[in-house]
């Protein structure tokens, strides 16, 4: 057989970066601070309440096709709870729309929404999930960089940049906010002009904010907030980083009801259904008090100050995010550049597992000096990372 195997467009992304790095951290024993997945389950409840939902029989079978309505309704009344305040609000039964993560519903919102051709700007460096399912819709995608500020120690977001982007062939702007792996949770005054861009120039605009509560300086405000974005916004989020549970797949989308129709239709042909007894327990889960989520975010600021000391410790230039549980470093005070090549040596050097911002980026010498570490996990681990790493300063 003489043709590839291999779909060209997707032939580019090839294995990825994280599952390399994951077996290089299993063969050499090293902690794994590469891959943004806890070290420990989330709520004993949520987890007793997964266990009940298949003994008594829910959802061991295909549950509703938009998912099922107990968490159809907690999603909504989630986003009520939290988002109410900014206007927002949703219908159960016509804009809630339940998918296999939050990855799903990036792949069907991208293949519901684009066609051949349209262009989809994306904030750089971003998930590389982004540019395979944009490139599976048949879209072209058009990165606009955030660039490190050493003085503030933080990412923006060139709003100057963002304008110049939009051409008549642009469709859609995939945001993420809180961002991975920068940890940069954009502002008011950024959301607000990339609002007043999308209503110009009729744009749809998808927002994966998987990590809205884990924001440590300020607050998450969903774009769907802003004036004219609820009816052109689809809204992504899921149970996995909330509540620690990165493997059962619970994610869901909230947008008006003929944007959940359209991205229903692509959803369809992908997983058609998934995780019937956990989407019980993430409705209760949902549910949960608010001393639930705000320590969930204390214990991981608190996380993200020990690796953050850590790494300044060790030589690195340390950006410390704002939200999500990644940390990004520049290892060029260690005398490095190329991160890819830092991260391959870091396990037999230090012991740790990281993984280089390169992958993130279209333009690659932007993210080459960058390395990004995960701290969703316990404090030892981090301890003994920190310690670890500081070999890297005496030599």
């Amino acid at each position: 057989m003489d043709r590839p195997l291999l779909n060209r467009r997707l032939a580019e992304f090839g294995t990825t970066i994280f599952a390399e790095m994951s077996a290089l951290a299993v063969r050499t024993g090293s902690l794994n601070l590469g891959q943004g997945f806890p070290d420990a389950d989330g709520p004993e409840e949520v987890r007793e309440a997964a266990v009940r939902a298949l003994r008594d029989g829910r959802g061991n079978q295909y549950p509703p096709g938009p998912g099922i309505p107990e968490l159809r309704a907690a999603v909504a009344a989630h986003q009520e709870r939290f988002y109410g305040h900014l206007g927002l609000s949703y219908d159960p039964d016509t804009e809630v729309l339940v998918t296999a993560g939050a990855t799903e519903a990036i792949a069907a919102s991208l293949l519901a929404l684009l066609e051949p051709g349209d262009e989809v700007l994306a904030l750089e460096p971003y998930y590389d999930s982004y540019a395979a399912c944009i490139a599976m819709a048949g879209g072209r995608r058009v990165p606009v960089t955030l660039r490190p500020h050493p003085e503030s120690g933080s990412y923006r977001l060139d709003l100057d940049e963002l304008r110049d982007a939009i051409t008549d062939k642009t469709r859609l702007i995939l945001l993420n906010t809180p961002h991975n792996p920068t940890g940069t949770v954009l502002t008011h005054e950024e959301l607000s002009a990339i609002a007043r861009l999308a209503v110009e120039r009729d744009l749809l605009v998808v927002t994966d904010e998987v990590y809205e509560h884990l924001v440590f300086e300020g607050e998450h405000l969903p774009l769907a907030s802003f004036p004219g974005m609820r009816e052109r916004t689809v809204t992504i989020s899921s149970a996995g980083k909330t509540f620690s549970f990165t493997g059962w797949k619970v994610g869901w989308i909230t947008a008006p009801a003929e944007l959940v129709a359209a991205v229903r239709s692509a959803k369809q042909f992908l997983t058609y259904v998934s995780a019937g007894p956990f989407q019980y327990a993430v409705a209760e889960a949902l549910a949960l008090p608010d001393i639930y989520f705000t320590g969930l975010r204390d214990d991981l600021r608190t996380k993200r100050d020990v690796l953050a000391a850590g790494l300044s410790d060790a030589g690195f230039q340390v950006f410390r995010p704002t939200g999500t549980y990644f940390i990004t470093t520049d290892i060029r005070p260690l005398g490095e550049t190329d991160g890819f090549a830092f991260c391959r040596a870091l396990p037999e050097r230090a012991g740790v597992v990281a993984i280089p911002n390169a992958v993130f980026y279209d333009h690659k010498d932007e993210g080459a000096p960058f390395v990004r570490f995960a701290f969703c996990k316990s404090i030892e681990v981090l301890q003994e990372a920190a310690g670890r790493l500081k070999a890297l300063a005496s030599g």
